[in-house]
């Protein structure tokens, strides 16, 4: 990708001795999540293929290691809010409140109608307020600004630097643990993934390739990346929710752009098919983002062969009835294909 980086975003990029610090504060909470060299997963792929299980988290997802570094920056400037506002999918409002609650914060969180039912259920069992608004993340997300406005309350970004340093911790994890790896899937919702795996890359010194990775029915990163400017796109997705964002993170692509090798497309179909291999090789649910790594590998296997490929399960949380649906549906039948 062509573009310049600009000197504001590399200061967003975390240092080794930051993201050693942020595994700390991690890791009062959980320690390090496990990465396994799946033997069918990597007969599949033709290659050997390592999956990273960040839905083995105490929320499911990664996202929780941003929510713990950035409540814990807040605490360390003296700055700690009576409430806080922010707006998901699910993952990233369950990592805020989590965080929320451990600092005896107030959190409210809004989420699109009709979002992932377990998702809503498992920020309210974590003291959330949830609200549902707008058709999107886009509009839930302008509405928590203007209600964190109206109240007076911190609204806590989906991207923030303080957020990166969190998720950093678990590419620097998968990338001390497998040195050897050649070529790692990144999926992209508002970029903290794969601006924290080129942080984890950078201060590690390592030479492998990041490849990013986006919905085929969510096109703002690979679109905004290709024009060298944010592109809004449209969101029509059923699975991947937690890659649906309509409008890319200009902060993100700043970041981005000049490390990310390509992007990789994935459809629905593709995803739904990943769920069901990723249950079949290492029984564990994967949510749709938490799929599309494994998607964009298995599209691009050809080109793979004899490399040590990463993928990432970075989230498992998904509807029972969704799963059901994708595992008992085959290809062909499934109205993901």
């Amino acid at each position: 990708m062509n573009a310049v980086l600009k000197e504001t975003s590399l200061s967003a990029l975390p240092s080794l001795a930051e993201i050693e610090a942020a595994s700390r504060v991690v890791y009062r909470e959980f320690q390090a999540t496990p990465q396994y060299r799946w033997g069918l997963s990597s007969q599949r792929l033709g290659t050997d293929c390592w999956i990273k299980h960040e839905n083995h988290t105490p929320v499911g997802a990664f996202k929780i290691r941003g929510g713990l570094t950035y409540f814990d920056a807040l605490k360390q400037r003296g700055a700690l809010p009576a409430e806080v506002v922010s707006a998901t999918r699910g993952n990233h409002g369950q990592s805020i409140g989590w965080a929320a609650r451990a600092h005896g914060v107030a959190c409210t969180v809004v989420v699109p109608q009709g979002n992932s039912l377990e998702k809503n259920a498992a920020m309210r069992a974590l003291g959330v307020t949830l609200i549902e608004h707008g058709e999107d993340f886009q509009e839930s997300r302008e509405y928590a600004m203007r209600l964190a406005a109206e109240r007076g309350a911190h609204m806590v970004p989906s991207f923030h630097a303080d957020l990166l340093s969190g998720v950093s911790t678990y590419w620097w994890e998968f990338m001390r643990a497998v040195p050897e790896l050649d070529v790692v899937y990144v999926p992209i919702g508002q970029g903290s993934g794969a601006c924290s795996a080129i942080a984890a890359k950078r201060a590690l010194g390592r030479s492998l390739r990041i490849v990013g990775v986006v919905s085929a029915h969510a096109t703002t990163y690979a679109d905004s990346l290709a024009a060298g400017r944010v592109v809004e796109a449209p969101v029509s997705t059923q699975l991947a929710d937690g890659m649906a964002c309509r409008i890319a993170d200009a902060s993100a692509l700043d970041i981005i752009a000049p490390h990310i090798h390509h992007i990789v497309q994935v459809t629905d179909g593709e995803v739904a098919q990943a769920m069901r291999d990723l249950y079949a090789d290492t029984h564990n649910v994967a949510e749709g983002a938490g799929a599309a790594s494994f998607a964009a590998a298995m599209q691009e296997r050809a080109q793979l062969t004899g490399q040590v490929v990463g993928t990432t399960l970075c989230g498992g949380n998904v509807d029972s009835a969704t799963v059901a649906k994708v595992l008992a549906a085959s290809p062909h039948a499934s109205r993901f294909a």
